[in-house]
């Protein structure tokens, strides 16, 4: 696969195919469903609490890969002896306010305090549910090392994180972190924080490559064939992290729902396949829980391994693991 730099037209960033992002078209249609929609998008009874072991990274995972999903898209990452905190996002809501806007179903399994050293913080674009003011802020002051898509800087920057500890990356660019290689990828989808500023900066996905593993973050993304291209240059992969929540007849282009995730990780011909983006905050009109029962089924019938630990417990990356940790009785 020729990884080509992302381009722009008119100023913005454009997808690798053509895209529907949405927009003022698909508004009042979407705000028909979801004045209509009687499905359950928030847990009637409520999730958690998680709490985190942090004696636990004391000592490194035995097999070389441990990870701790925080939720959504904040995952902490421990690979070959290299520790990345991925779309951190520790606030109530996902959201510009901190009223309105998506609440979170469980509080963060850890403090921020109380992470472990980082190697990096990774933030593969603009949106509130991945770039998270009052998360990123706790990093003012700090020498933490921050590697982020083209244009994101400058968020970060107003925020207190010094530029010299800003690493910005074009798709096809790749950087070393701690002993291993970081390399933006391509992704369908778009960026902005308001009506305005649409498309202004980049959005990436990632793929991380240790002495021992390789894996995927593919952070958000519709469907597309550089998925293929992708598995096919860099792959295989011990362990791809694919969204699968937030899915709607209203945006197919721009995320990809259990269905097409499954299908890009045999794509990207991965091992072990770890639904993230879903179960954390209300983004969208299906159940809260639609996205994790429907890809059980879409697994077993691909011969899919999963990998979904429990919100906030560090698990090493060995074998498929169901934690079954939303299950409500």
């Amino acid at each position: 696969m020729s990884l080509d730099n992302a381009t722009k037209k008119g100023g913005k960033f454009i997808n690798p195919i053509p895209t529907n992002a949405g927009g003022f078209g698909k508004l009042l249609p979407i705000l028909w469903e979801y004045m209509n929609n009687k499905a359950e998008v928030v847990p009637k009874i409520p999730l958690g609490p998680f709490n985190t072991d942090i004696s636990i990274y004391k000592k490194l995972p035995v097999s070389g890969l441990r990870i701790t999903w925080i939720g959504h898209s904040s995952l902490l990452i421990e690979i070959d002896g290299t520790c990345i905190l991925t779309d951190p996002v520790w606030s109530e809501r996902a959201s510009f306010s901190s009223s309105i806007g998506p609440k979170r179903f469980f509080e963060p399994p850890l403090q921020l305090s109380e992470l472990p050293p980082l190697d990096a913080v990774l933030i593969s674009h603009d949106h509130y549910d991945h770039l998270d003011e009052n998360t990123i802020k706790h990093f003012a002051g700090t020498k933490t090392q921050f590697f982020c898509s083209l244009g994101v800087s400058k968020y970060l920057e107003k925020w207190g994180i010094n530029d010299n500890y800003i690493t910005q990356v074009d798709w096809g660019d790749s950087v070393m972190i701690g002993n291993c290689v970081l390399t933006a990828t391509p992704a369908r989808h778009f960026s902005g924080r308001g009506i305005f500023n649409r498309n202004e900066t980049l959005w990436s996905s990632f793929v991380i490559k240790g002495p021992k593993h390789n894996i995927f973050f593919g952070a958000d993304s519709g469907w597309f064939p550089g998925f293929k291209g992708i598995g096919d240059t860099f792959g295989p992969f011990d362990l791809t992290m694919l969204e699968i929540g937030a899915y709607s007849k209203n945006w197919p282009d721009i995320h990809m729902g259990p269905d097409h995730a499954a299908n890009a990780h045999l794509a990207l011909n991965g091992k072990l396949m770890m639904p993230i983006h879903w179960g954390t905050f209300n983004l969208a009109l299906h159940p809260w829980d639609e996205p994790i029962e429907k890809l059980l089924q879409f697994a077993k019938e691909r011969k899919i391994k999963l990998f979904i630990p429990e919100p906030g417990k560090p698990t090493e990356v060995k074998t498929a693991l169901n934690s079954e940790w939303w299950v409500q009785q």
